[in-house]
C-alpha cells in the first residue's frame, strides 16, 4: 500500500538522523509518543495471529504475507532499496546504503552486504521465472563498501537440473567492494503455495 512504501521510508531516514543526534533532542520524545500510540494503534488493527496467510495457513486468520521477491527495501525498512535492469541471465543496478547500515565507522556492515545479495539474486530469478530458496551464500569482502555513496552492482546466473547459481560484484566506481555467490533452487512460481490475499476488514 501507498503508506506501507512511504512509512518504509521514513523510518529508514529517521532512524539515520536519530544516530548521528549529538544529544538528547524534543524532537526525539515527540516521535517517542507518536510510536508508542501508533503501536498500540495498529495492534488492535492487525490479526492477533502473527503466522502468515500461505499454503495450508492461506485461508486461516493470521497476517497477509507481502511478496519477498521483488523490492523489498521500498516497503520494508530493514531492507535495502535498490534499482535492477533485468536482462536475461544477466542483471545489473545500483544502490546507495544509508547511515543504518553503518559497521565500521563510514562503511556498510558486511552482513547487510550479504542480505543485499540474496535480494539482488533472488528478484534476478523471480523476474526470469525460475527461482526457490537460496541454499548458499557465500561473500568476499575485496575493499570496504562505503555508505552514503552511489554504488553499481552486477549479476549472472545460470541453471543446471534443478539448481540456480549466481555470482555478482558490486562496485564503487571501477573498483571491485564486494564479490558474492549464490545459490538456490531452481523452482517455477506458479507451483509457490498459495498466499492469501489483503482482506476487505468490515466496519
Amino acid at each position: 500500500m501507498p503508506q506501507t512504501r512511504r512509512t518504509a521510508a521514513l523510518l529508514r531516514d529517521v532512524t539515520g538522523l536519530v544516530l548521528a543526534l549529538e544529544e538528547e533532542d524534543p524532537a526525539v520524545d515527540g516521535l517517542i509518543a507518536a510510536l508508542e500510540r501508533a503501536k498500540a494503534d495498529l495492534t488492535e488493527s492487525v490479526p492477533a495471529d502473527a503466522t502468515p496467510r500461505v499454503g495450508e495457513a492461506a485461508s486461516g486468520d493470521g497476517r497477509v504475507y507481502l511478496d519477498h521477491a521483488f523490492d523489498i527495501g521500498a516497503y520494508n525498512p530493514c531492507f535495502p532499496e535498490y534499482a535492477i535492469e533485468v536482462d536475461g541471465e544477466q542483471a545489473h543496478g545500483t544502490v546507495t546504503f544509508p547511515v543504518a547500515y553503518e559497521g565500521p565507522p563510514g562503511l556498510v556492515h558486511g552482513g547487510f552486504l550479504a542480505l543485499f545479495f540474496d535480494c539482488v539474486a533472488q528478484h534476478h530469478n523471480c523476474e526470469v521465472g525460475v527461482a526457490g530458496k537460496t541454499t548458499s551464500l557465500a561473500l568476499r569482502f575485496r575493499r570496504p563498501t562505503p555508505l552514503l555513496t552511489p554504488l553499481t552492482f552486477t549479476l549472472e546466473r545460470s541453471v543446471k537440473d534443478d539448481r540456480i547459481h549466481s555470482s555478482g560484484s558490486l562496485s564503487v566506481d571501477d573498483a571491485v567492494a564486494c564479490q558474492a555467490e549464490v545459490d538456490a533452487i531452481a523452482g517455477v512460481r506458479s507451483n509457490l503455495p498459495e498466499v492469501s490475499p489483503r482482506r476487505e476488514i468490515s466496519s
